[in-house]
């Protein structure tokens, strides 16, 4: 009977491991895991023009990108994006000055993700950080009597200014992983721009010789106020140059299991072998 009862309880732990090992060839190692991923929501803008978020010039954005996973905790991403920002003085400390702006800018940026929890314990909810470098190509344009002009090409402060400044991304995420393939998320991010032109506003208002009509018109915009004020003197305040621009994403985000490195080494052994 004794005999009966440790064969049983023998047999019952071989299926347990057998079990345990299939369970563990079943799970998808973390090196390699590849997603494709797009996002949408809201984009923002903070510079010369903005002294507080306000929904008045919210903009939108859409991002399309890949994420690699190279550790438990770890995963490079990179995504390129198509952003709207805006402006206005109206309503601010410096509404006399009458500037204001739109754009509608690309940018790409390479970063690495942190999550809390590791990708072997199969997290349904998993919070992260990230941070990345990149650049973005600025737009801005102004409407003047129903048209828009680009403004950069009209040198608005004097300034030959570069159009494509790095950018340092930072943010914080939580994401949902509802199917085998599928995950869904939210995230909150800021685009530290090295320029301090997404607005086309920085410095001082510029001499007026030998500048177009439609330049010193688009530069100084107190002439369009009701009543008209007379304009800025050369050397006059028009910007803050010592705080740089930055523009923010609160993000959807949706990311599909593309396959893993595990499966790509099998396909290419099973190519081999044929």
């Amino acid at each position: 009977m004794l005999r009966s009862y440790i064969l049983k309880v023998s047999l019952a732990l071989v299926g347990l491991l057998n079990l345990t090992a299939e369970a563990q060839r079943r799970k998808v190692p973390a090196l390699g895991v590849l997603h494709i991923i797009g996002g949408t929501g809201l984009s923002y803008y903070m510079g010369d023009l903005r002294e507080q978020i306000d929904a008045k010039n919210m903009g939108a954005h859409l991002a399309l990108g890949i994420s690699y996973r190279l550790t438990e905790r770890l995963v490079a991403r990179g995504e390129a994006r198509v952003y709207s920002i805006s402006g206005s003085q109206a309503g601010t400390r410096n509404k006399f000055n009458n500037l204001s702006f739109r754009s509608r800018n690309p940018d790409l940026y390479i970063g690495i993700q942190a999550e809390l929890f590791k990708f072997s314990d199969e997290p349904k909810i998993n919070p992260y950080v990230f941070g990345g470098v990149g650049l973005t190509y600025i737009t801005p344009k102004a409407n003047y009597q129903g048209q828009w002009y680009s403004l950069a090409p009209l040198q608005t402060e004097g300034v030959a200014y570069a159009r494509t400044p790095r950018i340092v991304t930072a943010g914080i995420g939580v994401s949902w992983q509802f199917d085998k393939r599928w995950n869904v998320g939210l995230e909150l991010s800021d685009n530290f721009a090295n320029s301090d032109y997404l607005d086309d506003v920085s410095g001082v208002y510029p001499n007026i010789d030998g500048r177009s009509e439609l330049s010193i018109t688009l530069s100084d915009r107190r002439g369009e106020l009701t009543p008209p004020l007379p304009p800025n003197d050369p050397g006059n305040v028009r910007g803050n140059p010592k705080i740089k621009d930055s523009y923010g994403f609160l993000s959807l985000r949706v990311g599909y299991l593309l396959g893993t490195r595990a499966k790509r080494v099998e396909k290419r052994k099973t190519r081999c072998s044929y």
